[in-house]
C-alpha cells in the first residue's frame, strides 16, 4: 500500500509539478487553500504534508499551528520565504523540514522519505527503547551511547542533546529548540555554548568530526540526526 502525501499549495502549476512528480510512488491529494487542506489532512490520516507558507485564506504558519494540535504526522514546508527567522519560526512550531523554493526534484523526494522514516519510530527505536543506526546504538533505559559496540564515554548534556536529536532522527531541530529543551526556558546557554557540545558530540560519534555523517548542521538554523 502506497504512503499518502498531500500537497498544500496554492499555484496550481506548483501544485501540479509536485503532484506529477510524486504520483507514480505516492497516493497523492491536492489543495490549493488552508481550509480544503486542513479538511483532507483529517479526513484523510495522510502520511506526510507538504505545506506552502504563502496560502490565500490562512497563512501557512498557522496551518502548522493547527495540523499540531491534531496530528504528529510530517509537515515539509516548501516556500519562497528564505529568511531564516520564517525557517526557524516553521520549525519550532513542528514543521519537520523546510525547502526554499525553487526546490531540487531529488531533493524534495529525498526529503519526504526521510520525513516517513521518522514518522515510523519502529524503524529505530524498538520495544527496549533502543535506537539503532548503523554503528550507534542508544539505550535510553540506560543512558547509554555506542559506537561499533563500544560504550562512548559522554557527559549528562552530551547524552541529552544525541537523545533529543536521535528521537527527532531526520528532523532539524532548531538551536533555540535544542536549548530551551536541555536547559529549560529561562536557561543562559548561549548558540556557541551549544556548538561547544556539538564539536565535543561529534569527537566521540564521528568517524570524521570535521565532515560529520550523523549529526548534520543546517546551517544558522539547527541540527538534525542524519537518517537519509
Amino acid at each position: 500500500m502506497k504512503n499518502s502525501i498531500l500537497i498544500i499549495e496554492d499555484d496550481i502549476k506548483i501544485n501540479n509539478l509536485i503532484m506529477n512528480l510524486l504520483k507514480e510512488e505516492y497516493t497523492i491529494y491536492q489543495a490549493f487553500n488552508a481550509k480544503d487542506g486542513l479538511s483532507l489532512v483529517y479526513a484523510n490520516n495522510v502520511d506526510v504534508i507538504i505545506l506552502d507558507l504563502g496560502l490565500p485564506d490562512i497563512d501557512g504558519i498557522e496551518v502548522i499551528k493547527d495540523v499540531r494540535r491534531h496530528t504528529t504526522k510530517p509537515v515539509v514546508v516548501v516556500s519562497a520565504r528564505s529568511f531564516e527567522s520564517d525557517i526557524v519560526t516553521a520549525l519550532d512550531l513542528g514543521a519537520d523540514d523546510y525547502l526554499v523554493k525553487p526546490f531540487r526534484d531529488n531533493e524534495l523526494k529525498s526529503r519526504i522519505k526521510t520525513a516517513i522514516r521518522h514518522s515510523i519510530s519502529n524503524n529505530i527505536l524498538d520495544a527496549d527503547m533502543i535506537f539503532k543506526y548503523r554503528n550507534i546504538r542508544i539505550n535510553f533505559n540506560t543512558a547509554s551511547v555506542y559506537v561499533n559496540n563500544n560504550l562512548v564515554n559522554v557527559t549528562t548534556n552530551e547524552y541529552k542533546i544525541i537523545a533529543l536529536l536521535a528521537k527527532n532522527a531526520g528532523r532539524v531541530l532548531t538551536y533555540d529548540y535544542i536549548i530551551r529543551t536541555i536547559w529549560g526556558p529561562y536557561a543562559n546557554e548561549s548558540t556557541s555554548s551549544l556548538r561547544v557540545h556539538m564539536a565535543n558530540i561529534r569527537r566521540k560519534i564521528e568517524i570524521n568530526p570535521a565532515d560529520p555523517k550523523f549529526i548534520v548542521t543546517s546551517i544558522g538554523i539547527g541540527y538534525r540526526f542524519n537518517i537519509d
